[in-house]
């Protein structure tokens, strides 16, 4: 017996609905902690040798209470600090906007107190920019779905029968914010429960997963149009037929690009592992939609369309 993805469609929309539904309630609760992309601010990442201690000589990496107490006697007022370590002798430390000066008369406190410390990054930016940066984001994410509506309706403008080419576009569109809202809500986990910070690299990654979930649900939209004009039976059949056609490739493409992002997200060092996490997370989803959401999709909505003609 063929395996048929339609006929199932009830148990992936209950599936979906729950995932769906408990991102929206994340982001509800929670929001997303914005870093200093979006909020403005300053970064200070340093590392600590193994010679790096307190005061005392023990060679450890001081804890952030340790570095906490150097910021307070610095003299200068650096607004909520969040100190947050990383790897083994990493530190890394958001702080309000600071000049110059300021940045090199806290990094030479940290010097003085701990010993053998490395500046890795320094970034500094104002609120105005955040905010700039914060409306682009947003701004380029709704100006990239509308272009892809259009697109696809205008790809898909040659099948008019038994759905309308328009109807294509929105169901991208739909498995699209399928697959965006889900890695989004577990953002909001990871931000509330363990300090994950979003930049403008979660924003980069959202807008690859936007382009690589609409090109996997474009490959079976498109055997769909072909199968249209070559098979016969109802077009619930054909949808489930060109699935199965496409399911292999769908599914090898997706886990060739995963191994190569879990590989980035091990071995990458810390500073890619927002950006691969988002794209692991949105290309799992983005390949689960484009099989089993899509497609049914238009099944759905074509039995909906009959029924109110009839």
């Amino acid at each position: 017996m063929k395996f048929n993805v339609v006929k199932l469609k009830p148990i992936w929309y209950t599936l979906s609905v729950i995932m769906i539904a408990g991102s929206i309630a994340m982001l509800s609760m929670w929001g997303l902690k914005q870093g200093i992309d979006f909020t403005g601010g300053s970064l200070l990442a340093v590392r600590f040798s193994a010679t790096s201690g307190t005061a005392s000589g023990v060679e450890r990496r001081p804890t952030s209470v340790e570095v906490q107490q150097v910021l307070d006697q610095t003299k200068i007022d650096l607004g909520t600090v969040v100190i947050q370590p990383v790897g083994d002798t990493d530190m890394q430390m958001s702080l309000r906007n600071m000049t110059e000066e300021e940045h090199q008369k806290v990094f030479g406190d940290l010097q003085k107190a701990f010993g053998n410390v490395t500046e890795l990054r320094f970034d500094s930016i104002g609120p105005v920019v955040g905010e700039e940066l914060r409306q682009k984001s947003f701004r380029g994410l709704i100006i990239a779905l509308v272009a892809i509506l259009f697109y696809v309706a205008y790809a898909f403008r040659k099948v008019s029968s038994p759905v309308k080419s328009w109807k294509y576009g929105v169901v991208t569109i739909l498995a699209a914010f399928h697959d965006v809202i889900i890695p989004v809500g577990v953002f909001a986990f990871l931000g509330h429960f363990y300090g994950v910070e979003i930049g403008t690299s979660f924003i980069a990654a959202i807008l690859t997963i936007l382009g690589y979930s609409i090109t996997d649900t474009i490959v079976v939209m498109d055997r769909i149009r072909e199968n249209l004009t070559k098979l016969n039976g109802s077009f619930a059949d054909i949808v489930a037929t060109s699935v199965r056609q496409t399911f292999l490739r769908s599914f090898s493409t997706s886990m060739t690009t995963l191994l190569a992002l879990f590989a980035i997200y091990f071995f990458g060092g810390e500073s890619l592992h927002e950006f691969t996490l988002t794209l692991i997370i949105g290309i799992a989803v983005g390949t689960y939609s484009s099989i089993f959401i899509a497609s049914p999709l238009l099944v759905s909505w074509q039995s909906l369309s009959a029924k109110l003609r009839k």
